[in-house]
């Protein structure tokens, strides 16, 4: 909403943010506490802690796959409902070349950047960890700017067709 000026859409933006963030730290809080101070961590909660963040993992890994059915199942097969053409008529898309090519090998980038990290904490070499990891950030700044520009330059809203909203949503994983 924000992105297309809807009235009240940055309010809700701030207060979306400030949720999650709050949920986050909350969390995170409570699961430190309880690992350290407390030391309620058994091996059944370590166990249950490791396999749920396998889960969201594999979940990860698996969510473009969806993704990319939706996205080519539309101009592979389009609906009779828009002419039976791709893209539908009055629907504008975008230019590879601009946006979109950074917006693909930022990612590949955080990739990079987050395997550098790794390999420099199993090394015990703390400053090139710590140069890896505002690397990622900075990439993951950057990509968030790029995908704000992208979304509000957009020449099609989330509600338009199949197309926009599948395209938001996977473009929105990233950042």
């Amino acid at each position: 909403m924000y992105m297309h000026s809807f009235t009240g859409g940055s309010t809700l933006l701030s207060l979306g943010l400030i949720f999650i963030l709050y949920t986050m730290f909350v969390l995170w809080r409570n699961v430190i506490h309880e690992s350290t101070l407390e030391g309620h961590h058994t091996k059944a909660i370590q166990f249950r802690l490791r396999y749920g963040f396998i889960l969201f993992i594999v979940s990860e890994v698996m969510s473009p796959f969806a993704f990319f059915q939706a996205f080519f199942h539309s101009p592979l097969v389009p609906a009779v409902e828009i002419g039976g053409i791709w893209p539908p008529r009055g629907i504008g898309v975008l230019n590879p070349w601009e946006i979109p090519s950074p917006n693909t090998l930022i990612p590949l980038s955080f990739g990079a950047a987050v395997t550098w990290a790794h390999h420099a904490i199993l090394t015990r070499k703390e400053q090139q960890a710590v140069y890896a990891l505002v690397a990622t950030v900075s990439l993951a700044l950057v990509l968030t700017g790029f995908q704000g520009m992208e979304y509000s330059q957009a020449p099609f809203t989330i509600s338009d067709a199949i197309h926009s909203p599948t395209s938001f949503s996977a473009t929105g994983f990233h950042g």
